[in-house]
């Protein structure tokens, strides 16, 4: 990207740009709302409020073009192995998929993925309607799903955006650290007897995964007298390790694969979504695939880039980065059913582009993924926003948020909308010292008072910010939303030439934790590191109190 004309011209055309306001912007063009407003599907993306005007976005979408996006697009989607450290496909967009011929290795995939999603519909209906119950004959009342980074966060933000869409009042739990008070805590409240738990693990081997499900395990068995047989009719497996499966006790008949060419990040729309589909129900999960699809449809179909929503988004994040060099990227959503969506695109970008080296193995001369952060947007107001309205640094800013929401209040959700779109107004338009002056001097207070206070009082403004609208948090919306994200992702790793769907970062850390763990049970210290070696010997000290 760095020796490229259009990067220079970008460049160039960066220094002319940031002289101007968004204010500035807004006072140049009459037509800036309507003209940098897209809508597909009926969810918009308003990015006005930003630091470019039509030079930028032609410039930026030929820098997309020229880094062989298009093409790229047709290589996802044709099942071709763009993880190249991997040398595998990348086809979670194929779960969502209604074409009936898809290949990867000469193999249909799509007969496989129909087949998952059968037996997982089948096998849902038969928990709600009770034909699957548990050993003693009693319904099932609680689901805990055990997994973690992909296999946690995906079905966490779901279930917690879809709660009004759960079938039979059934409850749900997410275990994912593997801190014991978060699971014991937990099982302190269920019944085995009513309990059914969703391991989600390709391997059946993920250290934090396996510790708590045998934790599980254990707790169902020392409440059953031991009782082995009756496993099979509580603990379910997300996983392709059939012999693992079978060892723990699981019945074959319930566990449910997935593939290689779905990454973790990506995976809850394949059987890791299994705990979605008995919170929701089937149908409603299959409306969230419908949502995903559509929005795969826009992305490959709208070849006008300026057209294309997901294009576009990555494509001002991009600018923010590599041009004017802000850091970070603020998530912002006013639903609180949509709280965990920071959390969720957190995962999805950073363990995507958190890269430092290009495809070839050679290091970078840019900047790729920014910190991704973020919660409750109301909430927020009365916490960070401080530092983003008056802060030293910009914050470029995502604010997401419902028209319509038939679950909530109608007042309530006015005054949701009113903050949503205040705060992108004040981001943007700031207040001048002098205006805050004349509204004390208004207030009554004395000129001098006036003058000192009207300094801590002055907004900046200039502060970037996207506007997304979804017509209500339902699944299909939901889907549309989260697949938005995804493409956005795929976008950056391209232009900026790195494999998004890898993430070896996350190895040595757990390399490290064997041997560390090793020590601390064998109460030794092998490292030569003094530091780590003292702590180590902190922990053996402690353990044995």
């Amino acid at each position: 990207m760095l020796n490229t004309q259009i990067y220079n011209d970008l460049k160039d055309h960066y220094k002319q740009i940031s002289k101007f306001t968004l204010l500035d912007l807004f006072n140049n063009d009459s037509d800036r709302a309507s003209k940098y407003t897209l809508e597909a599907n009926a969810l918009k993306f308003d990015f006005s409020k930003n630091n470019i005007n039509d030079v930028t976005i032609s410039l930026l979408t030929k820098l997309a073009s020229e880094s062989g996006l298009a093409s790229q697009i047709e290589a996802m989607f044709s099942g071709e192995k763009i993880n190249n450290t991997e040398n595998r496909a990348v086809l979670h967009t194929a779960l969502r998929s209604k074409d009936k011929a898809i290949l990867v290795d000469g193999v249909n995939i799509a007969e496989d993925i129909q087949n998952v999603l059968s037996r997982m519909h089948d096998f849902s209906v038969k928990i709600h309607n009770a034909s699957h119950t548990g050993f003693s004959g009693k319904k099932i009342t609680d689901i805990v799903n055990i997994g973690i980074g992909g296999s946690d966060l995906g079905p966490v933000l779901v279930c917690q955006a879809l709660k009004p869409y759960r079938k039979n009042n059934l409850n749900i739990h997410f275990i994912s650290s593997v801190d014991g008070y978060q699971i014991l805590d937990t099982l302190a409240t269920l019944n085995p007897e009513t309990t059914l738990f969703v391991i989600a693990s390709k391997t059946f081997s993920t250290q934090e995964t396996m510790t708590n499900a045998m934790t599980a395990r254990k707790w169902f068995l020392d409440n059953t007298a031991n009782n082995l047989s009756a496993i099979q009719y509580h603990f379910v497996a997300s996983s392709t390790n059939i012999e693992a499966v079978s060892t723990f006790g699981i019945s074959p008949d319930n566990m449910f694969p997935f593939w290689d060419f779905v990454g973790g990040r990506y995976s809850l729309w394949s059987s890791i979504g299994l705990s979605i589909i008995l919170y929701i129900g089937y149908d409603n999960f299959s409306e969230m695939l419908n949502g995903a699809r559509d929005m795969d449809k826009h992305f490959v179909e709208t070849t006008n880039l300026k057209q294309n929503m997901p294009v576009m988004l990555a494509l001002i994040s991009l600018w923010y980065i590599n041009f004017y060099e802000y850091t970070t990227q603020v998530i912002s959503p006013y639903n609180t059913r949509l709280t965990r969506f920071p959390a969720y695109i957190q995962q999805l970008e950073m363990e995507s582009n958190g890269k430092s080296v290009d495809k070839n193995g050679d290091l970078l001369g840019y900047k790729t993924c920014p910190v991704i952060w973020g919660d409750s947007g109301i909430n927020g107001q009365h916490a960070y926003y401080q530092l983003l309205h008056q802060g030293t640094s910009i914050y470029p800013m995502d604010i997401i948020f419902a028209l319509s929401d038939k679950f909530s209040d109608r007042l309530h959700n006015q005054i949701l909308q009113s903050n949503a779109i205040a705060q992108a107004q004040a981001f943007m338009v700031g207040k001048t010292s002098l205006q805050a002056k004349s509204e004390l001097l208004a207030s009554g207070e004395s000129l001098e008072r006036a003058e000192f206070l009207s300094k801590h009082k002055e907004f900046h403004g200039n502060r970037p910010t996207n506007m997304i609208l979804l017509p209500e948090i339902s699944p299909y919306y939901l889907g549309n939303l989260i697949a938005l994200y995804e493409h956005k992702t795929f976008v950056q790793g391209i232009i900026w030439n790195i494999d998004s769907f890898d993430q070896w970062g996350v190895e040595l850390g757990k390399q490290l934790a064997k041997g560390i763990l090793n020590d601390i049970l064998l109460e030794k210290v092998s490292t030569t590191d003094t530091s780590t070696a003292s702590i180590i010997k902190e922990c053996i000290t402690a353990n044995k109190n």
